[in-house]
């Protein structure tokens, strides 16, 4: 486990800002509140929640045990609240001294009685609602961080707000990102030395990524760290002039650079003796290397750091550390932003200080997390992208799969989700296993010719979105959906195997808390909330939560009552950009966003749950001719499909086009794509980017699709009447 200092230890330091070096930072420790004690000594105050993942180790593990193997049996609800925001739900709530704080989908804050669920305040900062054209993977909010008396927000259109925790009033708030470009914040800042740290998102419509520091008490930016070179030249830091060594081209150069993405989005840790803060690097933009970083024979070429790679800094200065890339050249969207777990561990006989991740390529990777050498290595789902690992870490391409190189067609495992995404891992020091999220989803990645940038709206990758859009056969379809599969993942980390798994309905499924009471938690895309034997993987409890679980689940006590707290609330990359009708077939999910807390013994019950019947397919007669719904269809895939999901199949979460009120009515239709009729709701205009044309072709495409599986669910019918017979 960590080693971790003890508060008598730390007060012997003078409350030093960072351990190493036992300096005062840019910010002493604030009187009262959450200061650098509190912080550094988090995972042994069981009672409160103060930072994302527990503590500065990330490990979400809580020594509370009073809920345990043998008494969870009696878990019950103590409360709900209802929230406003039909949107995914992915934040870790905060605790702090008996009050619960949480975000919700479009960046809005909630504070509770953490014992009774008595609303405390809320904050709004009033995200534009065109906004949320910008993110890719939903309007989604990670969570606070703390420090002092105050909250810290990271909004889905950039800025960085400081809101009093007592009242929610808002202290100060700075711009982070150029807000003319498609910069988002989803993930949940970190605060080191009353220095506030977050990244951003927004690699695949073309932006460059970095993570930057921010004075706690005004929000002035103290240092920024760039993750792909760009146009500094001779004044560019040591750190980006070795990363430029390793693009080829022109194409990050100038006003028309393409960003080279790099985002940093999610995941940071921080180990407070070795004065280091980690965080993962996100994937190129665009995703094809071929257009990013093009060779002399347009094939692509090089590693380009510092992509999909976890990156150690001095988080007083920024000052770059050590770096290890775990896809070099990276061309399948396979971030390194998934979740960073710290701990100390004995490997070959000696204790080593290591650094842990499993990130979308579907390897699980050991570092040294002192220097970032390279301990060790082992697939934990199915791939076929590598063909196994070099000594020194450098893991071996297959081939077939190099279509930046090939610029052929090939189905790739995993696909852009990867094997395991941002949903939280934790990590049991007593058991020394890490419990991992797990799914299993290939993709046929196909090269778009001829791509261009779009700056204004859709997806810049340099793939055909549409090439792997499932036909309307039910055959296929079946036999598709068998090889997508979501799990529970026991990770032994020194033995690299997995010593026990669970399956799930279907991928996509919450993040993950381990207690001291032998349980691990975990909600799922099949609308439960379970609790599990750490170890064994046999399942002890579940709750009913009657929507898709995604965040991650926190537990705390009051008054020496035990409390197990998560946000429900289905939403997300995989709900809104996988096929509609393989998430249905799996498991018919919807959103119902609610935070649920329980308690042993609670006797709250939720509502009835709501009937959960779709609208028949009912769409107008398909007339176009073919090279209309051809054109509709490339453009729906470039410009539509991230949000709508593939080939016009819709889920749950945002609207079925297919069964779009305004699919029979052209000007209805074009009001809202071209004209933004609905932006206040998200639905922003296209005019940028498609012409009336190309949008009456995207409506003719979907009048097609939808014909298209209306037949197809006849026979499904058929099937199913002569079957009951």
């Amino acid at each position: 486990m960590m080693r971790r200092i003890g508060w008598a230890a730390v007060a012997a330091l003078g409350l030093c800002g960072t351990l190493a070096g036992c300096k005062m930072g840019a910010a002493d420790a604030p009187e009262g509140g959450i200061d650098t004690v509190r912080l550094v000594n988090a995972g042994e105050d069981p009672a409160n929640w103060i930072t994302h993942g527990g503590s500065y180790a990330e490990q979400r593990f809580s020594p509370l045990d009073q809920i345990d193997r043998d008494s969870v049996g009696d878990l019950g609800l103590a409360w709900f609240s209802d929230m406003d925001t039909a949107r995914g739900q992915e934040a870790t709530p905060l605790v702090m001294d008996g009050k619960l704080y949480v975000t919700t989908a479009w960046s809005k804050v909630f504070a509770y009685d953490a014992a009774t669920g008595e609303p405390l305040w809320s904050y709004d900062p009033e995200v534009p609602g065109e906004t949320g054209v910008k993110a890719c993977c939903d309007v989604v909010n990670r969570g606070l961080a703390a420090w002092g008396e105050h909250l810290f927000l990271g909004t889905l259109d950039g800025r960085l707000v400081a809101l009093d925790r007592d009242t929610g009033a808002v202290a100060w708030k700075t711009v982070t990102v150029d807000q003319d470009k498609s910069y988002t914040i989803t993930g949940a800042p970190r605060v080191v030395d009353g220095k506030v740290l977050i990244g951003n998102g927004g690699a695949e419509f073309g932006v460059r990524g970095y993570i930057a520091a921010y004075s706690a008490d005004d929000g002035e930016e103290l240092w920024r760290f760039y993750t792909v070179p760009g146009d500094e030249g001779d004044d560019a830091p040591d750190y980006l002039k070795a990363a430029a060594e390793t693009w080829s081209g022109d194409a990050l150069a100038g006003e028309n650079g393409i960003g080279g993405g790099g985002t940093v989005w999610d995941s940071m840790a921080y180990d407070p003796e070795l004065d280091l803060l980690y965080f993962g690097v996100g994937n190129g933009s665009p995703w094809n290397r071929a257009y990013r970083s093009p060779g002399p024979d347009g094939r692509g070429e090089g590693d380009n750091l510092y992509l999909s790679s976890i990156v150690a800094i001095r988080p007083d200065t920024g000052e770059y550390v050590w770096h290890y890339q775990t896809t070099p050249g990276e061309t399948w969207d396979y971030t390194a932003t998934q979740h960073i777990v710290l701990a100390d561990m004995e490997i070959d006989g000696r204790s080593r200080q290591v650094l842990m991740q499993a990130p979308k390529n579907g390897y699980f990777y050991v570092l040294d997390r002192a220097t970032g050498a390279f301990i060790s290595a082992e697939p934990y789902i199915p791939l076929n992208w590598s063909t196994g690992m070099s000594e020194d870490g450098r893991p071996q391409m297959n081939p077939e799969t190099r279509i930046d190189i090939t610029g052929q067609p090939a189905l790739v495992m995993p696909g852009p989700l990867g094997g395991h995404n941002w949903h939280p891992m934790a990590y049991h020091p007593g058991e020394n296993l890490v419990y991992i999220p797990a799914f299993e989803a290939a993709m046929l990645y196909a090269p778009e010719a001829d791509w261009k940038p779009d700056r204004a709206r859709g997806f810049n990758i340099g793939f055909d979105l549409g090439a792997g859009d499932l036909p309307p056969d039910l055959g296929i379809r079946r036999e598709v959906q068998g090889t997508i599969k979501g799990k529970l993942v026991a990770w032994d980390p020194v033995a690299q195997e997995a010593r026990w798994s669970v399956e799930h309905p279907g991928p996509w499924n919450g993040g993950l808390l381990a207690t001291g009471g032998g349980l691990v938690f975990q909600g799922n895309s099949g609308s439960e909330f379970a609790a599990y034997n750490s170890a064994t993987g046999e399942r002890l409890w579940s709750f009913a939560a009657q929507t898709g679980v995604v965040a991650p689940p926190i537990t705390y006590t009051v008054d020496g009552e035990q409390y197990v707290a998560v946000l429900a609330g289905w939403g997300g990359a995989f709900a809104i950009s996988a096929d509609g009708a393989l998430i249905d077939n799996m498991r018919p999910v919807r959103n119902i966003s609610r935070l649920l807390v329980f308690k042993l013994g609670g006797t709250a019950a939720l509502p009835e749950e709501p009937d959960f019947t779709l609208a028949a397919l009912d769409p107008p007669p398909s007339r176009a001719s073919a090279a209309t719904v051809a054109l509709g269809g490339s453009k729906y895939a470039r410009y539509c499909a991230v949000c709508h999901a593939p080939g016009a199949v819709g889920s749950t979460e945002l609207p079925d086009l297919r069964r779009s009120g305004a699919l029979e009515n052209r000007t209805a239709w074009l009001q809202i794509v071209h004209g933004g009729a609905l932006s206040d709701n998200g639905m922003a205009s296209f005019a940028p980017s498609l012409s009336e044309d190309e949008v009456e072709a995207i409506r003719q495409y979907v009048i097609k699709r939808a014909n298209e599986d209306k037949a197809m669910e006849a026979e499904r019918a058929k099937t199913r009447v002569a079957a009951a017979s």
